[in-house]
Formats: structure tokens, sequence, C-alpha cells
């Protein structure tokens, strides 16, 4: 082989290795309005933003392998929300722990970040702080992904029943009977309920997530679930978002969830009829078993939007 034949082979080979090359990961903290917010972070920060959201049970370590795949081609950010994972809130600092607040803090994380436009990805939690995002910033909002991200009342299940109670008369005994929601038995069966093979579900998911539980404080958990009530009361707002706006959306989703069911997912057409709706044989962590298919579907979503 010539030397210039050489020089070709050794620049090509670099090139792909640079190409298959996973891009790096960062975990980092940022503080604002007295919290400071964990966040992973990965990708070119010229390119377009995504913003990952989590929700309950979990923290932004469930997107450990979702960023990767999406950072070849996108900024993207996932920060932990209060209560959960490594965010927290700092001593001295008054927080009542609701929706609206951990909407709040994410939008000031945006801004403190500098992210001025950006594709959403909301779970569980994570969906009633995008949609506020969404309704109060519109303009901010390139695309939408929602994985068993609720935001219709027909998404709602009869798993619902005693946070409803709770809702409806918020006794000490009713919040009581939530404490169990928060028990490591139930963490796990929120990852393995409706989910083919249970043997693809890492422990380490529901350990992490109860372990957090344990260190940030149980109380809170409850404050939140007993908020909940208040995301359904702004649905209203959230379809007049849709109807308005008809951001690209999509919708994946495990159809075996025990707490929203797929009639949540087929809504979204009712006022985005653009919406795609897509579902996966799987439970709430659809992320943790069919995690590859997610990512080539968001891919595809984000592409074919083509946002920027």
């Amino acid at each position: 082989m010539t030397t210039s034949a050489n020089a070709a082979a050794a620049i090509m080979a670099t090139a792909l290795s640079a190409q298959a090359a996973p891009p790096a990961v960062h975990h980092q903290s940022l503080e604002v309005q007295g919290v400071n917010v964990f966040y992973r972070e990965a990708g070119p920060a010229d390119k377009p933003t995504v913003l990952l959201l989590h929700g309950f049970g979990a923290s932004s370590y469930m997107f450990r392998n979702l960023i990767p795949q999406l950072a070849h081609k996108y900024h993207v950010v996932a920060p932990d929300l209060p209560g959960f994972g490594q965010t927290n809130v700092l001593p001295g600092t008054a927080f009542d722990y609701t929706f609206d607040n951990l909407a709040r803090v994410i939008d000031a994380f945006t801004v403190a970040k500098g992210i001025d436009r950006y594709a959403l990805y909301v779970f569980d939690y994570g969906a009633p702080v995008g949609w506020r995002l969404a309704v109060d910033n519109p303009h901010k909002i390139t695309a939408i992904v929602s994985q068993n991200g609720n935001g219709y009342e027909e998404g709602l299940s009869a798993g619902w029943a005693d946070m409803r109670r709770a809702w409806a008369a918020p006794t000490a005994a009713n919040r009581e009977a939530l404490r169990r929601f928060n028990t490591l038995d139930m963490t796990r069966w929120q990852y393995t309920e409706g989910v083919r093979d249970t043997t693809l579900i890492a422990p380490e998911t529901w350990q992490l997530a109860h372990a957090a539980i344990e260190r940030i404080g149980v109380e809170v958990q409850m404050d939140l679930l007993l908020d909940y009530g208040q995301n359904i009361r702004q649905y209203a707002k959230l379809h007049e978002f849709f109807r308005r706006q008809q951001p690209p959306l999509l919708a994946i989703w495990g159809q075996n969830d025990p707490f929203f069911v797929p009639a949540g997912a087929e809504a979204f057409k009712r006022d985005n009829p653009k919406a795609q709706v897509r579902f996966l044989d799987t439970g709430h962590f659809a992320i943790e078993t069919h995690g590859a298919e997610i990512g080539a579907a968001m891919l595809e979503f984000l592409d074919g939007a083509a946002v920027r």
C-alpha cells in the first residue's frame, strides 16, 4: 500500500471511529430559585435541544441509554425534578412540592441554561410539568414526545381511585392511604407490571428510585400525589394549546400501563389531528424494555418534524 493510501486509510478509520463513539454524557448541577438542579447533558450545544422530563419513581437515570442515542444529532438535556434523583432544595429554602413549583424550577433552569427553544419528551410526572411549560411558553416548543405522559381524563385508569378520594377529601386518613405507593414493592411493581419479560428490567432502576424517596423523604411524594388532581383541572388549557398550536406530537405508549391506559394516547388526536400514536407491548416504564425502539422512533419523528 502506498503512503498516500495508508494516509487515506488512517483518515477513514479515524472518521469511522469518531462516528461510532458514543457522545460523552456530562453530569452537572445548576442552582436556580434555591434548588440545586442535577442534570445530564450530551450532544453539540449548537444543535436543536431535546428536553427530557422523567416521572414518578424515576429520575434522569431512566434516560441513561436514550441520551447517547439522540446526542449524535441533538443537544439533549435531562434534569432531575425537585424531589427526585440528585436534585435537592438548598437548606433554608422554603419550597412547597406542587406541580406548579416543579414547572417553575424547570422553566427557570432552561432560562439559566440559555435554552430558548426545545422539543419536549414527557413521561408520567414529567407530563404535567411539560404541559405547563408548553402552555406558558408555546413559542419555545418545537415538538412533543409523550411516553405514557397523560393529558386527558380518559387516560386515567381505575388505579387512581385512592388518589381521587384524597383529592376530593384531603383528610389525614386519605393522605395516609397513599403512603403505600412509595414502598419498595410498589415501586418495583410499577416497573414490572405489564412487562412480558421482566428479566429485561434492571433492578437498579427501582432501587435507585426508592433510595431517593428515602433520602429526600416520603412526605414530599405524598404532597405531589395529593397535588396531582390540580393537573387534571388544567387539562382544558392543554387541549386549547394543542388546538391552537398543533405542535408535532408523537405519543409512544406502553399499552399495558396500569395507570395511564391507551385511550389517553389516542386522545391526543382529538385536539391535534396530526399527532402520531404508537403502542408498545410493555408496561409503564416502556423505555426500560423498548428503549432502542423508542429512540429510533424519536429520531425519525424529530427529523421528520424538522426540529430546529
